[in-house]
Parts: structure tokens; C-alpha cells; sequence
């Protein structure tokens, strides 16, 4: 540890893990820990192949064009990490990237595959259930999933069935709404509580939903705060001398 600590995001991250809720240190945490580097790991299309568990992670699912890619670039403020595409189903892997100080992750971010295209056929949809759900199940590193719904939209069938698989794994699962630039600036409340009523049936669903905006960063520091929360705490002890 350095003689420059960051006390207020180490002792934010620690509030977090106790449960004290959102604050402005919180939000700190966040900030801090998504500035520092995310490095690709590994993308598999095999259970077999996934890399061995280390830290917490936190792993992004939602429909197929549902703008998955852009959040995780937008959390992570680089245009590159994530790639994004016009063509709905085009992920097909598991994409795992290290978030935290060199030497010191403290999250790694998992990109699943879209799911929900209606042109995808019966063999890959099962393909792509076996696939995350193996991985769901048997990763005993995986804090929290976050299942992103367009705000346009809200929930889709696709997305109940989503969630009714993950209430079998007992895997704790996040709501976030994306797109919500699209939507009118009174549209929005009524969107997060006509999202937050259909998640009710939802055994192991977070009953908080995070409105987001890739565009306009709107929910973006609430995001990053909420995902630092399930971060290894010890990793914001090493903050280099130079920032």
C-alpha cells in the first residue's frame, strides 16, 4: 500500500460492502475503480475454456441489440473495449475482462451473449442456454448479474424467461434500463416502476432498477458505484503515486 492511500475510496468501498447505501464516496468508489485498467482476459465459446475464477465478477446479459456493448463501454469510458455492431446476435461468446490496478483486479467484467433475436435458430438458442447456464451455475466467483432491458421497450417475454432461469440458479441478477435517452424525460419514472412491478414474480431479483444512457451518461456513476460495491475492497488500497 502506498503513503498516499486513497482513505475516502477505500473507506467508501468498505460502506458499500456494509450495505450503507449509495453516497457521494460511493460514487467516488465507482469512479475511481472504472479509470483504472480493463483488460480483455479471455473470450470463450466453451465451458471448458472459461479462465480460472479470481476475482468478484459481475457479468452483463440482455437481448441481442439491447446496447449492452455501448454501457460497457460507456462504464469503463473507453470506445474500444466492448465492440459494438449494427447486427443483432453477432456475440456469441463469453468475454471476460480484469478491472482494477495493474497486478490488483478487483472485478472482472463478463459479456455474455445477446440473447432473444427472433432470427436465431432453435439449435442456437439452446446452444446459447447451455452455455450460460453452465457458466452461471458452476462459477463460484460471480457476485451479481445485471440484465439490461431497453427502456423502449421493457420487459420482453424473452427477458421473463431469462429471468425465470436465473431464479434457478439462486445467482443474484440487476436490472438496469438502457437507451433511456430515447424515451420522453416523463416517460422514464413510469418505465423504472412498470419495470420494477414485472420483477416482483422474480424470486431472486434486486428490487433496485438503475435508469442508464449510454449517450448522455445518465445512471452511469449510480451504475459504477453499484458494481464497485460487489469489488474486492483491498484493491483500493493500490493507487499508484502518479495519479
Amino acid at each position: 500500500m502506498t503513503s498516499d492511500e486513497p482513505r475516502d475510496t477505500l473507506e467508501a468501498a468498505k460502506e458499500a460492502l456494509e450495505g450503507k447505501g449509495l453516497t457521494a464516496g460511493n460514487i467516488e468508489a465507482g469512479r475511481w475503480l472504472f479509470a483504472q485498467p480493463c483488460d480483455f482476459v479471455r473470450g470463450s465459446t466453451d465451458i471448458e475454456n472459461l479462465p480460472p475464477p479470481g476475482a468478484p465478477e459481475v457479468c452483463f446479459a440482455g437481448r441481442s441489440n439491447v446496447g449492452k456493448s455501448s454501457l460497457v463501454n460507456a462504464l469503463t469510458g473507453r470506445n474500444t473495449l466492448a465492440r459494438t455492431s449494427n447486427t443483432p446476435g453477432r456475440t456469441q461468446e463469453l468475454n471476460f475482462f480484469a478491472l482494477g490496478p495493474k497486478g490488483y483486479p478487483a472485478l472482472t467484467l463478463v459479456d455474455l451473449p445477446g440473447y432473444g433475436y427472433a432470427r436465431e435458430t432453435r439449435s442456437r438458442v439452446e446452444q446459447w442456454t447451455k452455455l450460460v447456464m453452465a457458466y452461471l451455475q458452476g462459477r463460484v466467483a460471480l457476485q451479481r448479474v445485471l440484465v439490461l432491458i431497453d427502456a423502449r421497450h421493457g420487459l420482453k417475454d424473452s427477458d421473463h424467461e431469462v429471468m425465470k432461469l436465473l431464479d434457478t440458479t439462486a445467482v443474484s441478477y440487476q436490472v438496469v434500463l438502457t437507451k433511456t435517452d430515447k424515451l420522453k424525460a416523463a416517460e422514464v419514472g413510469p418505465r423504472i416502476e412498470e419495470v420494477r412491478q414485472g420483477i416482483r414474480r422474480h424470486v431472486a431479483a434486486h428490487p433496485k432498477v438503475i435508469a442508464t444512457s449510454s449517450v448522455k451518461g445518465e445512471g452511469i456513476a449510480e451504475l459504477r458505484a453499484e458494481i464497485a460495491s460487489l469489488a474486492d475492497p483491498e484493491a483500493f488500497r493500490y493507487k499508484p503515486r502518479s495519479e
